[in-house]
């Protein structure tokens, strides 16, 4: 089983094996994540890597999922963005029962 040299932000360089890391990989833009539990403060890290990166930890035998970016991202977006205001009434209608009851009825027909 490889070795793999891995950093903890807290605790500096650690070695881990090819069991201790998994790799993410999107499908879409193939931006790749490890990720590892820090063999000192059991803190999960995850990083960002290059492709090369990923690449040699797979072939070294690390576990590795593929996920793709959410459809949301690629849908057409039409009017002006939320506002602090916009959250401020939206939060005012979640409090009032008989407006949310009102806005549902004109949301539903």
């Amino acid at each position: 089983m490889a070795t793999i040299r891995a950093s903890c932000p807290d605790c500096g360089d650690v070695e881990l094996t090819t069991a201790d890391v998994h790799v993410r990989i999107c499908d879409d833009n193939n931006a790749g994540t490890y990720s590892f539990r820090c063999p000192h403060c059991e803190m999960t890290v995850v990083k960002s890597a290059e492709p090369r990166t990923i690449d040699l930890l797979v072939a070294s035998g690390v576990s590795f999922t593929t996920w793709r970016l959410p459809a949301e991202l690629s849908e057409p977006r039409v009017g002006d963005p939320i506002n602090h205001d916009d959250l401020l009434d939206f939060h005012d209608l979640l409090a009032n029962d008989s407006a949310l009851e009102q806005a549902l009825a004109e949301f539903t027909g």
